[in-house]
């Protein structure tokens, strides 16, 4: 499984392509990292339920065309805030939408059933990764331990094949790494199987917070979202020169 620097918030193919150009021009030689291509969906965008996130969020219809090449990790990151009981349905829904090109499903909820989950994939009969992200929220109904998160995770085993902790969850709050490494050290110990990739903050000015992350997971994947604009909020367009600078820094600091 090859690790990924992620964006999320990408709304054209064009974007895409412009960040892959960029992303290939400044991956180390040798490397096995690929672009990790977000596009976020909610179950109110999904269901056309009117919400706030409407006009920062593509389009459903548009998303198979968003996922236009076949050298990157194309993923839906659906979130769901109110823990709704269609999710089988609704993830079926949304991962049509994704098209052919989609190649994994980030799962932006809290502690899901994980036969929902697996009942989604099989229905879909898409050959995805699924990804779970561990959020604050997610974190705290484990009390913050790590003994307990992979207890938890223990429902998951083979459903999903990445993880993703992210206690800033697109809010641009920077990531302390400091306190994210133990529970890193306990899912790789006890689910050597799994993708680790983490979250919070990072952005051009901001790729030192992952350095202790990085320093003892290398092969650690990482993702970013509200601090490629200057506005710091996931509600304004990401700012794409931001975002290429990003891309350097990490490919910089990654193998």
């Amino acid at each position: 499984m090859d690790p990924y620097v992620g964006i999320t918030d990408f709304m054209s193919g064009d974007q895409v392509r412009d960040m892959l150009a960029v992303f290939e021009r400044s991956l180390p030689e040798a490397s096995r990292r690929i672009l990790h291509v977000g596009v976020m969906m909610s179950r109110k965008t999904l269901h056309d339920i009117p919400t706030r996130w409407a006009a920062a969020f593509p389009p459903k219809e548009r998303i198979a065309s968003i996922f236009c090449s076949d050298r990157t990790l194309n993923c839906i990151h659906y979130a769901d805030s109110e823990k709704s009981d269609d999710l089988t349905r609704s993830l079926v829904r949304a991962i049509g939408y994704g098209g052919i090109g989609m190649h994994a499903l980030q799962l932006d909820l809290v502690w899901p059933e994980p036969s929902e989950i697996a009942n989604a994939v099989h229905l879909s009969r898409a050959n995805i990764e699924v990804i779970l992200q561990i959020g604050a929220n997610a974190l705290a109904a484990v009390r913050d331990d790590p003994r307990r998160l992979v207890g938890k995770l223990a429902e998951y085993r083979g459903i999903i094949h990445r993880v993703l902790l992210d206690k800033s969850m697109g809010r641009g709050i920077g990531m302390d790494a400091p306190k994210l490494i133990p529970f890193a050290r306990a899912i790789r110990e006890h689910f050597p199987e799994l993708g680790i990739g983490a979250a919070g903050g990072l952005g051009p000015n901001t790729m030192h917070l992952a350095a202790p992350l990085i320093a003892e997971f290398p092969d650690i994947s990482i993702d970013a979202q509200g601090r490629l604009r200057p506005s710091g909020s996931a509600l304004d367009p990401v700012d794409w020169t931001m975002a290429a600078e990003y891309l350097r820094q990490a490919l910089t600091l990654l193998s």
